[in-house]
């Protein structure tokens, strides 16, 4: 004989004062983050177009690929684009250093960490989010191009992120380059050699992805990109569901 299950709430713990706490903390942290939508969307609704650098926050002034996102930076902030960051040290850091350097706006969204963020002095814009969520919606909703240099599982998740929603058209098509060829080589590698034979992605989803080592064909492939499709700051017409990644 089966017996109805019983699921406990809030209401029959014992102690009232403990569950309504628990509420209250679950209250305040949707207020947050609906504050950090709000105020990201009053800085940054106007900074267009915009493109997103992804990378670690672990590479040094000294690397390579630091000097490189500086290039990047520099010269995406020249030809007019906004740059976004995470607003830290390393990759972002260098992001934001060459952005500032530029014509365009050097934008950081820092996020709140115990360890290894803090927030770097290139920031012509800079917002500090407390959740994870709110800062990566607020770089795909604002990013018309993305360049990822080499990083560790931030860099990754975000990639993917980008590569999903794009992927299940959740998200508008936008440029996505990756920096540093022999970096991405195992991964691309994985993709070609386990994912698409077992079907789990499409070969056609790998063409979401350019390679290059040259800061000036980081650039060019943005501006091919939407020569051929229009200017970036246009808006697919989409349901209202989906209108959070769109606008």
């Amino acid at each position: 004989m089966n017996k109805r299950k019983v699921i406990p709430s809030l209401r029959s713990i014992a102690d009232q004062e403990r569950a309504t706490a628990k509420k209250a903390r679950a209250s305040w942290q949707m207020f947050t983050i609906m504050a950090e939508f709000i105020e990201a969307t009053e800085y940054l609704s106007e900074i267009r177009p915009a493109v997103s650098i992804y990378g670690s926050a672990r590479l040094k002034p000294s690397t390579p690929y630091y000097k490189l996102a500086v290039q990047i930076a520099r010269k995406l902030s020249d030809a007019g684009f906004a740059v976004i960051s995470g607003g830290g040290p390393g990759i972002m850091e260098a992001a934001n250093k060459g952005a500032h350097a530029g014509k365009a706006p050097s934008v950081g969204l820092n996020i709140e960490l115990p360890h290894e963020q803090h927030g770097n002095q290139w920031q012509d814009i800079s917002l500090r989010f407390r959740h994870f969520f709110t800062r990566k919606v607020t770089f795909v909703k604002n990013s018309d191009a993305v360049i990822v240099m080499p990083g560790g599982f931030g860099t990754l998740d975000e990639l993917a992120e980008v590569l999903t929603l794009i992927q299940t058209k959740k998200s508008r098509h936008v440029p996505i380059i990756l920096v540093g060829s022999e970096f991405w080589e195992g991964l691309l590698g994985w993709f070609k050699g386990s994912l698409i034979p077992m079907g789990l992605i499409g070969e056609n989803d790998l063409d979401l992805m350019k390679v290059t080592d040259d800061p000036d064909a980081v650039l060019a492939h943005v501006l091919a990109f939407y020569e051929e499709r229009g200017a970036p700051t246009e808006v697919p017409a989409k349901s209202d569901d989906d209108r959070m990644f769109y606008l």
